[in-house]
């Protein structure tokens, strides 16, 4: 018998966590009882409702997609621009993407219906890498990527100055352009372009070409690609690596 907030979260809608607190909040009904024991046990017959909605357990999936230059990473737009979805198949819909990339930038986006995986890859305490190649208009040099590393106060998209870090690898040096790896361990909106732009540099291409272990070998542009189940594990044993690293440093600090 599972644990109830494990049972919400296989249905999809969230994170065990998040499901502790909609425990909590008195959210959740077994039955015709509201249920507020976080250890409360779901028996195979017992129905369970979120909200006054029946929830069921569900199948998880999980794929990757080339997501094209000149679509948002949303489901519906009120400036009825175009959106990822109007690229997957119709039979994907309903699955979510793991993190954004913003309209221009091109690259891998991990769709799935898992939403506690989806809560591990993006909760900013948890630092995830995602790696990306770039090329900027301009010679770059180590300094600058020293700076990078060390940190660059960059204006979010609610006007909040915030330090952003990246790890900055040169593929390519010239002097009229740079191709550039960065990874990122924040997930601050369009963090890389405002990093850049505060050197001096125009971003002239962004590509995500990995998040976790899941890489875009193999896919082509606007193609979408199920995950092999030893893939799934292998990023499921990672997150799992790296939330228990995080518990680790924070019992040690």
């Amino acid at each position: 018998m599972p644990r109830l907030n494990k049972y919400i979260a296989s249905t999809g809608i969230c994170s065990r966590r998040k499901a502790d607190e909609l425990i909590l909040e008195g959210r959740v009904r077994v039955n015709d009882q509201k249920v507020e024991i976080l250890g409360f046990h779901v028996r195979e017959k017992d129905k369970v409702y979120v909200d006054g909605k029946l929830v069921k357990p569900q199948n998880l999936e999980y794929y990757k997609f080339y997501k094209p230059a000149g679509y948002i990473t949303t489901a519906d737009d009120e400036k009825n621009r175009k959106t990822i979805y109007d690229v997957i198949p119709e039979e994907l819909r309903h699955l979510k993407p793991v993190g954004r990339l913003d309209k221009e930038s091109t690259g891998l986006i991990i769709l799935t219906n898992d939403g506690e995986l989806i809560n591990d890859m993006t909760h900013p305490s948890i630092k995830v890498p995602k790696i990306y190649v770039v090329h900027i208009n301009g010679k770059f040099t180590p300094s600058q990527a020293e700076q990078m590393l060390n940190g660059i106060e960059i204006e979010t998209d609610t006007g909040e100055q915030k330090i952003a870090y990246a790890d900055v690898t040169p593929i390519e040096i010239g002097t009229k352009s740079s191709e550039i790896q960065v990874i990122l361990y924040q997930g601050i909106n369009r963090q890389i372009r405002k990093m850049f732009a505060k050197l001096g540099f125009e971003v002239e291409s962004l590509k995500r070409v990995q998040h976790a272990t899941i890489t875009i070998e193999g896919l082509k542009r606007g193609e979408v690609k199920q995950l092999k189940p030893k893939q799934v594990k292998e990023l499921k044993n990672y997150i799992l690596k790296v939330k228990r690293e995080y518990a680790q440093s924070c019992n040690n600090g």
